[in-house]
């Protein structure tokens, strides 16, 4: 009996062909030309704020759970994040498993002024300059996608063109060879991409291993205060928040429920 494919065994190849298709209609060299270089605000930045970032997401659908908010508007959607008090956004923009897409990132760079980060399944230097015209400050490059080369060549690509990296990781080795990216991001992924089974013990299985003065973010399954707490404890910088926003009709009273201004999350784990 054969196994069960993975999610990701399930979503690269539907990745890869609506890639084919955007490169077929807008050659790269038509889509660099139309980049802008106008200021993006500094996703490092706002993940090293004093206290415990949060990064809200926009995501229509997930692959395990189905839709979420499908019919969402993503401008009304990222001003109540930034009202909130989010320091940044991350926008799904997989088309076919995640009902996402690249103008669900246009549309969130001309509602707010926080940093943007395109979160999607990162195989071509192609998708870095998408990420670049249509408004993002950082890109996610996961390690389980990319060998070492493929890594070296598209955080190259990001920072010639002036974005930022996050390079998310899931176990120990993912995270020796994530560390190798001179100053990207790191981000712990606390789902399985093969399985979507969550866990926060991944993050705190491996923040340890993170050098001080990279800066870290916990990504999926943070539910409640006493999960932000227990993440801050454990010395990250910022926590990455989808569903537990999206599911809520006020998602800014989602956010007051995690992070309030007020009462800042305190690091406990000096890096």
């Amino acid at each position: 009996m054969s196994r069960p494919s993975s999610y990701l065994e399930r979503i690269v190849p539907a990745v890869l062909l609506r890639l084919e298709e955007r490169r077929a209609r807008l050659p790269l060299s038509a889509l660099a030309a139309v980049a802008g270089a106008g200021h993006r605000p500094s996703f490092a930045a706002a993940v090293a704020s004093p206290g415990l970032s949060l990064i809200a997401e926009v995501k229509r659908a997930s692959p395990s759970k189905g839709p979420l908010r499908p019919e969402l508007d993503v401008g009304e959607l990222v001003a109540a994040y930034e009202a909130a008090g989010a320091r940044a956004v991350s926008v799904l923009t997989e088309e076919d498993f995640f009902q996402g897409s690249l103008e669900d990132l246009r549309a969130a760079r001309e509602a707010t002024s926080l940093p943007l980060l395109r979160k999607d399944f990162v195989v071509d230097a192609y998708q870095i300059h998408e990420a670049l015209v249509y408004g993002a400050s950082a890109v996610l490059l996961i390690m389980a996608l990319l060998d070492d080369r493929q890594l070296e060549e598209l955080a190259a690509v990001a920072l010639e063109l002036g974005l930022e990296v996050m390079v998310e990781v899931h176990d120990a080795a993912e995270m020796a060879r994530a560390l190798a990216v001179e100053g990207a991001i790191v981000g712990i992924n606390n789902r399985d991409l093969s399985t979507f089974a969550v866990s926060l013990d991944t993050t705190a299985r491996l923040a340890g291993l993170v050098p001080r003065g990279r800066l870290l973010v916990s990504e999926s399954g943070i539910e409640t205060r006493d999960d932000v707490d227990r993440l801050a404890g454990l010395g990250v910088d910022a926590v990455l928040v989808g569903e537990a926003l999206l599911r809520e009709a006020h998602p800014e009273k989602a956010i007051h429920a995690l992070v309030d201004p007020r009462q800042q999350p305190v690091r406990l784990v000096a890096r």
